[in-house]
């Protein structure tokens, strides 16, 4: 049983499995059938919702929907198991998407997932990027929540304090006798190869920004991956910023220096998530909250 219309349900099934015969299968029906739903409510709505090509995705008009939606889905399945708790347990909820940056996912994002499943059975399909990216996600309907630098909330959206992640400057002890003899100065800030996670990354530059106030054009490697950074800093590739709890380990073996102590810089986090009034998402928001509060600095 489906209490959201089927129109609705195939415009979602196709963006989340980006096919047409994803969405099919997946709603147990032919990809004709999808196709025809979808070209139905576009037709109603008077606007095309879906991009056809591989992977689909939505138009703006699809994404304005697409943020009306996730909610009902989540309502949805809440209101299945108030009322037909048997049918909710042979079909559980499908998988809550959010969006997560890169640090958090590899330090404390996941032990929240995991209560949340132990404790819920609550699947999850998560989307990273950087954390001053993740809003876009809950902006175009991609996600239903989203862990973000951006404390003003979307509108129809709740958002909530998770506390601040503290980064650190890093190097092989090699590479910092070899660029940071004289400490962090504008010079060998200029001279010294800096890794950044990617394009988005702008967390060594306001580093750079704050220590110099100049604008500098250092030699740069992207390395998109958060534990990768300690390895690649550790094995002389360049310096780095990479948040305490990742870097504690190498510290303890000597593999990375701090490059000064007395400098770091912090990063506060927040979950912003659709405003319904939706059990889960309370439930989803107070176990963050929980898990946040022991890994990160306060705020």
């Amino acid at each position: 049983m489906d209490l959201i219309h089927p129109q609705l349900a195939a415009f979602a099934a196709v963006v989340e499995e980006g096919s047409f015969d994803a969405a099919a299968r997946r709603l147990s029906v032919t990809p004709s059938a999808v196709s025809q739903r979808i070209k139905a409510l576009e037709d109603r709505l008077g606007h095309v919702l879906v991009v056809r090509q591989a992977p689909c995705r939505p138009t703006r008009a699809g994404e304005k929907l697409l943020r009306r939606v996730r909610p009902m889905q989540t309502l949805e399945a809440e209101a299945l198991a108030d009322f037909l708790p048997e049918q909710s347990e042979a079909a559980p909820m499908g998988a809550i998407t959010v969006a997560v940056n890169d640090d958090s996912l590899e330090t404390w994002f996941v032990a929240a997932l995991a209560r949340l499943h132990r404790e819920y059975g609550y699947l999850f399909d998560v989307r990273m990027d950087d954390e001053s990216h993740t809003l876009d996600l809950l902006r175009d309907g991609s996600v239903l929540g989203a862990v973000t630098a951006e404390a003003k909330p979307l509108q129809g959206c709740n958002v909530q304090p998770l506390g601040a992640m503290r980064y650190r400057p890093i190097a092989s002890p090699e590479f910092a006798k070899r660029h940071f003899v004289r400490g962090l100065d504008a010079a060998a800030l200029a001279r010294a190869p800096m890794i950044v996670f990617n394009r988005k990354d702008e967390l060594q530059w306001r580093f750079v920004h704050r220590i110099t106030r100049a604008r500098l054009a250092p030699p740069v490697h992207y390395l998109p991956t958060a534990t990768g950074f300690v390895e690649a800093a550790s094995r002389g590739l360049g310096w780095c910023l990479a948040p305490e709890s990742l870097i504690a380990p190498a510290l303890q073996k000597k593999a990375v220096v701090i490059l000064d102590p007395r400098r770091s810089i912090e990063v506060p986090l927040y979950w912003q998530y659709s405003a319904v009034r939706s059990l889960t998402l309370q439930r989803i928001s107070q176990v963050l909250r929980d898990v946040a509060a022991s890994a990160l600095d306060a705020t």
